[in-house]
């Protein structure tokens, strides 16, 4: 349960501490302090910054804490003050609120600000409990927060003549991710590449120092909803490091205007967002462009994309390149050897079924919950399948006032889902409307070309919730 006279304790020590110790820069600011302060001023190094001093007023106390009152919560205190006409509250004897904060916080919460374990490390009568280059370790850089990659876009990147090149990639902070690797059901084979790609950005020095710089390009194979893209904002959140995601089939679409430059261009942000991961998905889409007669500025966009692939390095750019696919049998050549690693996502066993529906219903009321029995039912379902059965179940649920869901429930909520897909795969409906599927009119025109009733089955799910689902 959180302490409002310790919340604001630390963010007023902060605020006093940061401005008098001028050593010390913004990664030296817990993430949820350092937003307050932020300038989108740019400086000679960056495109904007935190400038000294900083203030602890009523306002920014309650944005930093979300204490309601803050000077309520520490009145008592003898160390602090607070001006009426201004709002701001600050300490009159530093030394003593130091070390009411090292008596009142815990070393897990003090480890987090680097500020206060500086000024711990000064002090005489206290001491931190770890040093501060580790603390600083424990802090999301700044470079990982939405500020600095919003000020960094809107400073490098023209409103105007980059429209198209912004509308092709989707960046994401690590602070706007909630899944982590630790929440995750892998297979075993998932989780040993992770960890591979983990000590390589750990180890970079020593693998450029050996020669090994062609590294960290991977390639994530298997059908919708099995978790490519979750693994993928996992990791940019457990490593602390923005995602850049982007869509082949965006760059390839006929509707983009210099597709070539802002493929380019995609690979220019990733490098000044870095470190940070460059996701790419529907890879198979090269392949299809590659074997295509029309279209020769897309093709030389996608031959843009191969050399920009070849030439971005995890070891010397930091960033870690991951392409995703739904169909490797359409990939060639040229295409596979770009990567260095390929990591299958299969569609989950019995065993894993069971464990995504625990993760899943952690949070639920379900009476006599069996995810065992639901697993031998839904042979063939993915992490996406198995959550939208879930969600169903509950929404019938609701629909007769309830909020605990039964074995039933989950149980009627399969048997839906096997009814709608199959519907989805037939390749004709009978009654009105028949004709919409292959059929022909009196003309002879066929209105139902175009569409591929044969594969591609993701039940209406893009690869955003995946197998790879939240687990205790």
């Amino acid at each position: 349960m959180s302490d409002p006279a310790l919340d604001v304790v630390e963010f007023v020590l902060t605020t006093h501490f940061y401005t008098e110790n001028r050593d010390l820069d913004e990664n030296d600011l817990p993430p949820r302090f350092r937003q307050v302060f932020w300038s989108d001023d740019a400086t000679e190094d960056a495109p904007g910054g935190v400038e000294r001093p900083l203030t602890a007023t009523d306002e920014s106390t309650r944005t930093a804490t979300g204490v309601e009152r803050p000077w309520e919560a520490v009145s008592d205190l003898l160390f602090t003050q607070h001006t009426e006409f201004s709002g701001e509250i600050t300490v009159t004897q530093p030394e003593m609120g130091l070390e009411w904060y090292r008596d009142h916080a815990n070393d897990k919460r003090i480890g987090s600000n680097p500020t206060l374990v500086a000024a711990l490390a000064a002090a005489e009568e206290v001491e931190a409990p770890i040093s501060h280059e580790e603390s600083r370790d424990n802090v999301r850089p700044i470079q990982a927060d939405r500020v600095w990659i919003d000020a960094l876009l809107e400073e490098y990147f023209d409103e105007d003549d980059d429209a198209e090149m912004l509308d092709l990639v989707n960046v994401r902070a690590p602070e706007e991710i909630e899944t982590t690797l630790a929440d995750l059901v892998l297979t075993g084979d998932q989780e040993g590449e992770i960890q591979k790609i983990v000590k390589a950005i750990e180890h970079r020095e020593y693998l450029a120092s050996i020669g090994l710089r062609e590294i960290g390009k991977l390639l994530f194979v298997g059908p919708p909803g099995t978790g490519k893209t979750t693994v993928s904002r996992a990791l940019a959140h457990e490593l602390g490091v923005p995602l850049v995601e982007v869509k082949m089939s965006m760059i390839t679409s006929q509707y983009l205007g210099e597709t070539a430059k802002n493929v380019e261009k995609t690979f220019e942000v990733a490098k000044r967002l870095s470190p940070c991961i460059l996701f790419i998905d529907e890879f198979d889409s090269v392949a299809k462009t590659r074997r295509s007669d029309e279209h020769a500025a897309l093709k030389r966009a996608v031959n843009t994309l191969l050399k920009s692939i070849d030439e971005v390095s995890l070891v010397r750019d930091e960033v870690l390149l991951i392409g995703a696919t739904n169909h490797p049998d359409q990939l060639d050549a040229a295409a596979w050897r770009r990567f260095d690693e390929i990591v299958n996502f299969p569609k989950p066993d019995r065993d894993m079924r069971a464990d995504i529906l625990r993760v899943v219903t952690r949070e639920m009321e379900i009476a006599d919950f069996d995810p065992e029995v639901v697993a031998d039912r839904t042979s063939g379902l993915t992490g996406s399948d198995l959550r939208m059965v879930l969600r169903e179940a509950v929404l019938g649920a609701l629909t007769e006032d309830r909020m605990t869901i039964t074995q039933a429930d989950v149980m009627e909520a399969v048997e839906d889902f096997e009814e709608r897909d199959n519907l989805k795969n037939m390749d004709m409906i009978d009654g009105e409307g028949a004709e919409l599927l292959g059929e022909t009119d009196d003309e002879g025109h066929d209105h139902g070309a175009g569409h591929d009733h044969g594969e591609g089955h993701d039940h209406g799910d893009d690869d955003t919730h995946d197998h790879a689902h939240p687990q205790d």
